[in-house]
């Protein structure tokens, strides 16, 4: 009897975001930046639209991949996680989510094979849909609210001194899941999980929640 061949299991990137016009370009969106670079880098088209999800399917280095934008709000972004798991037939450790964090400054990103929701809502619901905090997730800083609150950075702009340093952040971003899918997760951090301007791993960022 022929040994049957391990599969290739499908990666699916989701960036999380809210949908919509009014939501554009936001804080809360750099996720949906992210995927958007990916898929003009790769010539993947985003344009199945169902229920839940905006998605596209192509290849990586020979790899299958799919790239998705939930059409839910942020804070209902495991449906659209809990739909491409069914569908593709994916494992939670199959997943990149690529998402806002306001515990880092503004073009800082961070790469963690799993972890808590650390009060982002939108890691919250998947993390309850899917039953596990074992899935890859990239952070890209949007610093912290200051006077203002947490909705309201969330939900704001960035300023136009802060816009070419959120794009450097989003490129290098882009650059992590390339090297996460070629190399895997543990080269991807140790590459990526620095402060760029000094290239040494940064340990200024603020603890993470305890586990659930």
């Amino acid at each position: 009897m022929e040994q049957e061949q391990e599969r290739t299991p499908t990666r699916i990137i989701v960036g999380l975001g809210n949908p919509g016009p009014r939501y554009r370009d936001t804080r809360h969106n750099v996720g949906f930046g992210c995927v958007d670079l990916l898929a003009q880098r790769w010539g993947i088209a985003i344009n199945d639209r169902r229920r839940t999800t905006a998605l596209g399917q192509g290849y990586r280095d020979g790899n299958p991949v799919v790239l998705a934008k939930p059409r839910t709000f942020m804070n209902l972004s495991g449906e659209s996680v809990a739909y491409l798991l069914a569908r593709f037939g994916g494992r939670p450790a199959d997943l990149v989510v690529i998402y806002d964090e306001m515990a880092l400054p503004v073009g800082r990103i961070r790469l963690r094979a799993r972890g808590s929701d650390a009060g982002h809502n939108g890691i919250k619901d998947i993390i309850q849909k899917v039953r596990t905090v074992d899935f890859p997730r990239l952070r890209i800083g949007i610093g912290g609210p200051g006077v203002s609150g947490s909705v309201d950075h969330v939900l704001g702009r960035f300023s136009d001194a802060e816009t070419t340093t959120v794009n450097d952040a989003i490129l290098r971003a882009a650059e992590a899941v390339e090297c996460l899918l070629a190399e895997g997760i543990n080269t991807a951090m140790n590459r990526y999980n620095t402060d760029p301007r000094r290239e040494e791993p940064d340990t200024n960022e603020q603890p993470p929640s305890p586990e659930p």
